[in-house]
Order: C-alpha cells, then sequence, then structure tokens
C-alpha cells in the first residue's frame, strides 16, 4: 500500500482487535461487525451481526462493496 485506507471494514473484532487498535490510532474509520462479544464503543460504525455465519458475512460485505462502489462512481474529483 502508498497510503492508508478511507475506512476499514472490521468482520471479527475480537479477532482483529490489534487491526482495530491500530486503526483507531492511525485515526481510520472503521466499520465492525458486531457480535456479542464485541465492544460497540470502539468502531464508528457498528453493524450487529453474527460474524461466524459465513452467508451473512457474505450478504453484508456484498451490500457494502455495493454501496461503495455506486458512492465512488457519483465522484467527481477536481485535477
Amino acid at each position: 500500500m502508498t497510503g492508508l485506507p478511507d475506512i476499514v471494514i472490521i468482520v471479527d473484532q475480537h479477532e482483529e482487535y490489534t487491526a482495530l487498535q491500530e486503526c483507531i490510532t492511525l485515526g481510520i474509520p472503521t466499520i465492525c461487525l458486531i457480535d456479542t462479544n464485541c465492544d460497540p464503543d470502539l468502531a464508528d460504525i457498528s453493524i450487529p451481526a453474527n460474524d461466524d455465519a459465513i452467508s451473512l458475512i457474505r450478504l453484508i460485505l456484498n451490500k457494502l462493496v455495493f454501496a461503495i462502489c455506486e458512492g465512488r462512481s457519483g465522484y467527481i474529483r477536481n485535477p
């Protein structure tokens, strides 16, 4: 990577706690799928979900990717 990402999506906050702490330290916004063993206050955007259900993770990530792509297509950069 040549720079910092605009946003980070974390599927399992409990397993990826170190990555979450790095994002907080660097000021990178996070979207976290929050299960019952997670702290929703650590994430910028919390999505309550079962982080063990592969089909649910796939559905949520597909929706997020679609929304990001749709948002980027309407964004015009100034030269």
